[in-house]
C-alpha cells in the first residue's frame, strides 16, 4: 500500500468523538479492524468539513499499520474518472479494470461527483460489484445519503447494501474539545472562555475551527500575547461573521413545529404520549440539536426539563426515519424554512 495516500495526522486517536459522530466512528473502526467482514459497503455522508475525509484516512492508516499485506487504494471520484478517461484514450481499460478489481480495500471520496456521468457510473458500478462479490471492502463518502444522489437505481441500491452512517454537526461541547485538541497540537494555550466563545460562533464546519486555531496560534507566537475573547473577536472577525444574523431559539422551533403538526407548544413540552404529539416533540428535539449551538443539557431543559439522553434518542430516531420517509423529510424542510425566514 502507498502510504502517501493518507495524511498521517488523520487517525482514529486524533478524531474527536461526540454524540453526532460516535456511531460513524465506531462503524469506521469496525471496518478498519476487519475489512470485508462487517458493514460492506460502508457509506459515510455529511456536510462539508465535518470529518468524513478524516475518517477515510483513519481507516487507511489503521489498515496500513495492522494489515500490511492488504492491497488498498484510496481515490477521489474525480481521480477515478480521470483515470478512466486516460485508459479509454490509451485503449487500456482492461489494465485499469484488472488493477481496481484486484484490490482488497477501495476507499472512494466525494461520490456525488459521479452524478450525471452515466458512462463513468457504469464502470464504477461494475468495479463495485466485482469487489463486493469477492468480499472485498468498499468505503464511500458523500455529502448526501445514497437516496438523495442523482445516480442509477442499480448503484444507489448497492451503496445501501451495507451500512449508511451520518456525520452530524458537532455539538458545543465537542466543538470546544476539537478546539482544545487542535490548540494542544500547536502548543497554544486557549482559555476555556475563549474556546466557548469561538465554538459558539463557528458551528457547522470543523475546518473553520482549525483555521481559527491556526490564525490564533500564529498571532500568539509572533506577539507572545495572552489569548482573550476580545483578541479572538478582532483576529477572527470575518470567520465569526459566518454565524447567522438571526439567533434560532428552541421557542422559534417549537412554534414552527406546532404550526406544521397542528398541535400546541404546551403539548410538545408536556408528557403526552399521543402519536402526533410525540412525533412533533421528537422533530422539535431533532431540529433543536441540528440548528442550535447550545449544549445538549441546555436544549433538553427547554422541553419541560427532559434529559439530554431523551433528546439524543429523539434526534437519532428522526435522523433514521428521514432516510426513508419523504413526507416527514418535506415537513422538516418546511419547518426549517419557516424558522429561517
Amino acid at each position: 500500500t502507498d502510504t502517501s495516500q493518507f495524511n498521517s495526522l488523520y487517525t482514529f486517536d486524533t478524531f474527536i468523538e461526540g454524540p453526532s459522530n460516535q456511531f460513524v466512528k465506531s462503524a469506521a473502526f469496525g471496518v478498519a479492524q476487519k475489512p470485508g467482514k462487517s458493514f460492506n459497503p460502508l457509506f459515510i455522508h455529511g456536510g462539508v468539513g465535518l470529518g468524513k475525509t478524516h475518517l477515510l484516512h483513519s481507516i487507511g492508516n489503521f489498515i496500513h499499520t495492522h494489515h500490511k499485506s492488504t492491497n488498498l487504494k484510496s481515490v477521489t471520484t474525480e481521480a477515478f474518472i480521470n483515470d478512466l478517461v486516460f485508459h479509454l484514450r490509451n485503449k487500456s481499460v482492461d489494465q485499469m479494470k484488472r488493477f481496481y478489481r484486484n484490490l482488497d480495500v477501495l476507499i472512494v471520496d466525494d461520490i456525488q461527483f459521479l452524478q450525471d456521468r452515466l458512462n463513468f457510473e457504469e464502470e464504477f458500478c461494475n468495479t463495485f460489484e466485482s469487489l463486493i462479490n469477492q468480499n472485498k471492502q468498499i468505503i464511500i463518502a458523500s455529502d448526501k445519503p445514497p437516496s438523495h444522489l442523482k445516480l442509477s437505481q442499480r448503484l444507489t441500491a448497492r451503496m445501501e447494501w451495507g451500512l449508511v452512517a451520518h456525520v452530524g454537526v458537532p455539538d458545543l461541547e465537542t466543538r470546544v474539545a476539537i478546539l482544545q485538541n487542535k490548540a494542544g497540537l500547536k502548543n497554544v494555550k486557549i482559555p476555556n472562555d475563549v474556546a466557548f466563545f469561538i465554538a459558539e460562533r463557528i458551528f457547522n464546519n470543523i475546518r473553520q475551527l482549525e483555521g481559527a486555531i491556526n490564525r490564533l496560534a500564529a498571532y500568539s507566537r509572533l506577539i507572545n500575547a495572552q489569548l482573550t475573547k476580545e483578541l479572538a473577536q478582532t483576529l477572527l472577525q470575518e470567520m465569526l461573521s459566518f454565524s447567522p444574523q438571526k439567533k434560532i431559539s428552541v421557542e422559534n422551533i417549537l412554534k414552527s413545529v406546532a404550526t406544521v403538526f397542528e398541535v400546541k407548544v404546551s403539548d410538545i413540552k408536556g408528557e403526552s404520549r399521543l402519536k402526533e404529539i410525540a412525533l412533533a416533540r421528537q422533530v422539535a428535539m431533532y431540529l433543536s440539536k441540528e440548528l442550535i449551538t447550545d449544549s445538549l443539557q441546555k436544549i433538553a431543559s427547554s422541553f419541560g426539563g427532559k434529559t439530554h439522553s431523551t433528546l439524543l434518542h429523539a434526534w437519532k430516531k428522526i435522523k433514521n426515519e428521514i432516510e426513508n420517509n419523504q413526507t416527514l423529510l418535506r415537513q422538516i424542510e418546511i419547518i426549517k424554512k419557516n424558522i429561517e425566514e
